[in-house]
């Protein structure tokens, strides 16, 4: 086992018109809504304080701009790796649509068609792990609220379908670190001082 010190902090990215609609959004590069640009000047504050030896984002408008306000412009980097799930044919589309046609359908279980499943989506996410641990000190990522579910689940060894189990509304702000060398939640979706528009969308 190895013994770790960073930890990894993530920012799912402020509020888009598709997001407030519960439009699955994956590749489609909208913009932040006015909501969204007073969510990440909020979770901007909540981060200034804090030291980050990387800071990474999706190229994604929605992610780099949510970073940009936020107060790291200078520093970013984007990793392809951190792109929303791709939806392929139900992109643009929520999930009562898509449960009309497919009662028992979930983007975790069941994946998209022309898009991801779970399982490409986790392969992603554990070079982003890969990544991130190799670090010398505190992380920082801005990216899309079902890569990060995933991400969180991979963070603890489990299957990345279990990211179902993680729910994440825009511009949260969760944390992934180490207890005694074993990967923790040290926090997640924390909503404090976030604009409360946010808080209604955290399920697609």
């Amino acid at each position: 086992m190895i013994a770790k010190a960073n930890d990894v902090w993530l920012v799912r990215h402020g509020s888009t018109e598709w997001s407030a609609l519960g439009r699955h959004t994956g590749r489609t590069d909208l913009p932040l809504s006015s909501d969204g640009i007073a969510e990440a000047l909020a979770v901007g504050h909540r981060l200034h304080h804090h030291h980050f030896t990387a800071v990474l984002s999706s190229p994604l408008q929605r992610a780099v701009e949510t970073c940009r306000l936020a107060g790291f412009a200078r520093r970013v980097e984007t990793d392809a790796d951190l792109m929303e799930w791709d939806y392929g044919a139900y992109e643009g589309r929520r999930t009562a649509e898509i449960q009309a046609e497919r009662p028992d359908w979930n983007v975790f279980d069941h994946g998209c068609p022309e898009g991801e499943s779970a399982a490409e989506v986790g392969r992603r996410v554990d070079r982003l792990i890969a990544r991130v641990q190799a670090a010398d000190g505190d992380v920082l990522v801005f990216a899309h609220g079902h890569l990060l579910r995933v991400l969180g689940a991979r963070w603890l060894g489990l299957d990345p379908g279990l990211g179902r189990c993680f729910a994440l509304a825009p511009a949260t702000l969760s944390e992934l670190g180490w207890e005694h060398g074993r990967p923790i939640l040290v926090r997640w979706n924390d909503a404090e001082g976030t604009p409360p528009a946010a808080r209604l969308t955290t399920r697609l």
